[in-house]
């Protein structure tokens, strides 16, 4: 035990995989309870809801994830909330059963229950379920050491984050495209990222934006390979910054060299990724510019911080994938003041019912404050989760 009363900390050497966390011997903290809350969080984006898989979005998703430890200590994850119906179950029938007594400073649980689980898919719903999980020992870690989860991860190197405006999808809207572009811009975001599919669309943004505004286009795995370098090279004239998951599969990374290669814009890819194992094929392929992981999607902070790490020393830059608002999205911003190159936050643009850890890190002229509060750096309102909960 640390003189003022906190666990001791060893702090990980940049570029390493994070940390370990020294609890008191005699009396290591312990999961006890594992609590799963599936959200449906009202939103407006001063538009007609956006269509997705068939129907008409009308809330923003997402699966808060609360363990706490038998000493009393509460922790916050967050897990990929839009398929909540697989995902809560595979928290409590599967992950919770094997987390229950196990210490939370060992950093090697989330993968060990991977592996016991591989059968049910290395991807998807348990992955997705173990990130919840992953992200809350951060923050009960953080919170035992008196300290944010930056310095767990060897300290921060900047304290303040660019943040870009993510849009939601317009469906080509040219009229309502400038019309979001320019609130943006007033609002004091520097940087855009569009979810359109059209040359018309992104030329709307770039002539509201200006010329020297960054511009991102995510297409959400548009274009089978054979069309897609005609349909980024359409975009081209626009000056994008990089072209996301333009081609379907994403796992497609030899299709993807062969666009970047002959499109000549960057990619960016990951928020796709089944899990970290993929980033090292799409390394090796080089097929990207930008690697995308996602925190609450690929297992999270433990193998976020380790894409990141490995993918920057490499040569590329990680942007993690973050259109989120509870603690995946808290856990990614101290990945950000952690990692090696300075890289944006992507923020959903619009206006939330409830927003799970906002409050705790104000966006202003396009910046946000890396939280000093020890964890993640704030707990979400139960009353208000109990509200939206689904």
């Amino acid at each position: 035990m640390a003189p003022d009363g906190h666990v001791a900390v060893q702090p990980a050497p940049a570029g390493q995989l994070p940390l370990r966390l020294w609890a008191p011997p005699m009396n290591p903290p312990r999961i006890a309870t594992i609590t799963a809350f599936p959200l449906g969080i009202p939103f407006d984006h001063w538009s007609s809801p956006p269509m997705f898989a068939g129907r008409p979005r009308t809330t923003l998703d997402t699966v808060l994830v609360r363990v706490t430890t038998d000493q009393g200590t509460v922790g916050w994850g967050e897990a990929y909330g839009s398929f909540s119906s697989a995902v809560v179950p595979a928290i409590d029938q599967w992950v919770a059963p094997l987390a229950v007594g196990e210490k939370v400073d060992d950093v090697e649980l989330p993968a060990r229950i991977e592996r016991t689980l591989h059968n049910l898919g290395r991807a998807g719903a348990t992955i997705h379920a173990i990130s919840g999980l992953d992200i809350a020992l951060w923050d009960i870690r953080g919170k035992l050491a008196g300290v944010p989860v930056s310095t767990l991860l060897g300290g921060r190197r900047r304290d303040r984050i660019e943040v870009y405006a993510s849009l939601l999808q317009y469906n080509g809207n040219t009229e309502e495209i400038r019309r979001v572009v320019d609130r943006a811009l007033g609002e004091g975001f520097h940087q855009i990222k569009l979810h359109e599919r059209t040359a018309n669309a992104v030329a709307a943004a770039r002539a509201a934006a200006g010329p020297s505004v960054p511009l991102m286009v995510d297409t959400n795995c548009a274009w089978l390979p054979a069309d897609a370098t005609a349909a980024v090279m359409e975009m081209a004239p626009s000056d994008l910054l990089w072209i996301e998951e333009p081609i379907w599969p994403p796992e497609d990374f030899a299709s993807l060299a062969a666009l970047r290669q002959s499109a000549g814009v960057p990619t960016a890819i990951g928020e796709n990724a089944g899990n970290a194992l993929d980033f090292k094929k799409m390394l090796a392929a080089r097929c990207v510019d930008y690697v995308q992981p996602s925190a609450i999607k690929i297992g999270g902070l433990t193998p976020l911080w380790q894409i990141c790490t490995d993918s920057e020393a490499a040569g590329t830059t990680c942007v993690p994938h973050s259109p989120f608002f509870g603690p995946g999205y808290l856990a990614t911003i101290h990945v950000l003041a952690a990692k090696a190159k300075a890289s944006a936050l992507e923020r959903f643009y619009c206006d939330l019912a409830f927003d799970p850890c906002g409050g705790f890190v104000p966006i202003e002229a396009g910046f946000l404050a890396v939280p000093d509060a020890p964890g993640l750096g704030g707990d979400p309102d139960t009353e208000l989760i109990d509200r939206y909960r689904i």
